[in-house]
Formats: structure tokens, sequence, C-alpha cells
């Protein structure tokens, strides 16, 4: 029977804030049995405020997810979201240095996981003694936002979850791109944990108006101008766009607090269209039942780091 997973010891990040640009530290430790992932921010009092990774704490979806609890508002979750889901770790304390209080943000490291990864498997991963229980959807439920954008989560036929997504962009260097996925911790690290967010230059002084993508650069994003791609070693996969869509979907779908046994059909969706798929999924009981009976997976302890 398969049973929660927690860090064997912690896992230390240095790096800037993909939308603030402040240098940020965080601190990955282990947690006890059915913490969840939770976030600590140290305020100027030395006090930690706890912000958990929940559907109720989504305060923002635009260009990245952001959680808040009281006064405090922690920005750019899904990536290491991604990443603990990815390895099969249920249960971690994410604490994080706030240099403008009461703001914090995970720091965006390469834009992909794999900083996080590499991190997480140097700490170990060590089972605990208590089963894990997963979100088993029995019926499907389906969001969508206007005609051309929606996400369904249906039923899966095996206890793991399955992504069939689908991107369309106006520009030649990415287009229209596809991709399937069945996820375990040894994909999550081969197929996408690599896959580095993306954005169009075009789009950038908009976003930096509006306070966004402040530490932005081509070390920490693919960067699309008019005539393709500018980062200099170009792209890690030929699809990089698209599976780094499924990695930001995995990293959303964490916000359950439990594995997500389905199969997620996407079409053009992002982070408020996940949030909304996910709150309307919780509201929906009679669509998903909780289950512990289900085989342990292949151990991510396994993994070499990435």
């Amino acid at each position: 029977m398969a049973v929660q997973h927690t860090l064997g010891d912690s896992a230390r990040f240095e790096g800037i804030g993909l939308h603030t640009g402040a240098k940020v530290r965080m601190e990955v430790l282990p947690a006890g049995v059915d913490t969840g992932i939770r976030f600590l921010v140290a305020g100027p009092d030395g006090r930690s405020h706890v912000v958990g990774a929940v559907p109720e704490n989504v305060v923002d979806t635009a260009y990245a997810t952001s959680l808040g609890a009281g006064e405090v508002t922690v920005h750019t979750v899904e990536h290491v979201l991604s990443a603990l889901a990815g390895l099969g770790i249920d249960n971690a304390e994410v604490r994080l240095s706030a240099p403008q209080f009461p703001v914090a943000e995970v720091p965006i490291m390469d834009g992909s996981a794999a900083p996080f990864v590499h991190g997480l498997l140097e700490a170990g991963i060590v089972a605990q003694a208590a089963p894990r229980t997963y979100l088993k959807v029995t019926s499907p439920i389906r969001v969508a936002e206007g005609t051309d954008k929606w996400i369904e989560i249906a039923p899966g036929d095996a206890p793991t979850l399955s992504v069939a997504l689908e991107i369309r962009f106006d520009h030649d260097a990415v287009g229209t791109q596809r991709t399937r996925y069945v996820h375990s911790p040894k994909a999550f690290a081969r197929l996408l944990s690599r896959a580095r967010t993306f954005g169009f230059l075009r789009e950038v002084e908009a976003m930096r108006r509006a306070g966004l993508a402040l530490g932005g650069s081509l070390e920490n994003a693919v960067v699309i101008g008019d005539e393709g791609v500018m980062n200099p070693d170009g792209l890690r996969y030929p699809d990089e766009p698209v599976r780094h869509k499924v990695l930001d979907l995995i990293g959303d779908m964490a916000l359950l607090g439990r594995p997500l046994w389905a199969g997620v059909t996407a079409h053009r969706s992002g982070h408020t269209l996940h949030a909304r798929a996910v709150r309307v999924l919780i509201g929906h009981p009679e669509c998903w039942e909780l289950v512990t009976d289900v085989p342990e997976p292949a151990p991510a302890a396994a993994l070499v780091a990435v």
C-alpha cells in the first residue's frame, strides 16, 4: 500500500523572484504525517506566518499562482509545488525569506523545476508510517473560459495522473503544440522538470508596467522575440513550451493536497483555469472519492538528480 513521504533532510535554495525581482532564500524541510505542503514566511519580527498550499488560499493567478493568508502573500508557488508533487513528497514545510514583507516569492531559479528536483533528491525522500490518500475522480467535471479555453478532469485508468494538453500561440516559434503525459516520478524528472517558463518579448514591457517580471531574464525564462527564441542555447526540448504548461498544471493540481487519480485534458489552459477547475472539483464531492488501498509506486528516492 502506498504511504506518505517527506524529506530526509532540508534542501536550501537561493535566487530571485521572477515577478518581484527580490533576492530570496528558501529552505524545504521535512514535515510530519498529514501536514501537507505549507509555506512559512519570515516576518520582520522573526515570527513565521503560515500559508497553506490549499485552494482557498489562491489569491491571484496572473502569470503565476499566488497564495495568501492573513496579511501575507506568496507568489509563484507552482514550480516548487510541481517538483514536490512530481517526486511524490506529501509533507514538507517551505520556509521563505521575505525582503518585501508581507510579500514573498519562491525563487525562479532557472525557470524550471529541475533545480528543485535536484535539491530535493539530494536531501533524500523517506517513507512515513501512514497511508497515502488519493483523490480518485469518478465522474468528469469541465471548466471553460469562452469557447476556446477549457479543462476537463475525468476518471483515470491507473492510480496516477495522466495529462493531454494543447497550447496555441500566434507565433511561429510556438504555434500549436500537443503532448500526452502519464505521471511517475521518473517521467516527471526526465520529461518535464527541465522545461522552463516562457514569454514573448512584446509582452515584457506591459508586464513590467504592471509590476511583474521584474526579475525575468534569459537566465530564468525562454524569451521569444519577433525572430524566434532569443536564448543563446535554444530550447531544452523541441516542445519545451507545452511541456512547461504540463509542469505548471501539475503544480496547480497539487493544491488539492492529495495525489490526483484522474485523466486531465486541457486546451489552452493556464493558472486561472487550473485554479477554477480545482475549486469546482472540490465543490462537487459526488465526482470523486478518497482511496488509500493503492499499490506503492516506484520510489522517487531511486532517481538520479537531474
